[in-house]
């Protein structure tokens, strides 16, 4: 799947942020929402998207992260 077919920006929608296309749907919500343990389904009938909008999400996401280095604290033994 192209997450770029689902996912889209305009500055006159969120601010520009990163949106399920033809909605008000942040892709930062619906990450948000994956990461405190929601199921794809409880998400996309929660925001009345499809279950492969959630999964654009993602790869937006996964996308990102190849760009962008955090870093995290060592784990200590």
């Amino acid at each position: 799947m192209d997450w770029r077919s689902r996912i889209s920006t305009s500055p006159n929608v969120c601010h520009g942020k990163p949106c399920i296309r033809g909605t008000r749907v942040m892709v930062s919500v619906v990450l948000d929402n994956l990461a405190g343990g929601e199921s794809v389904e409880a998400i996309a009938k929660s925001y009345q998207i499809t279950p492969e909008d959630v999964r654009a999400s993602l790869l937006y996401a996964a996308e990102l992260a190849k760009d962008r280095v955090i870093s995290l604290p060592a784990d200590v033994a």
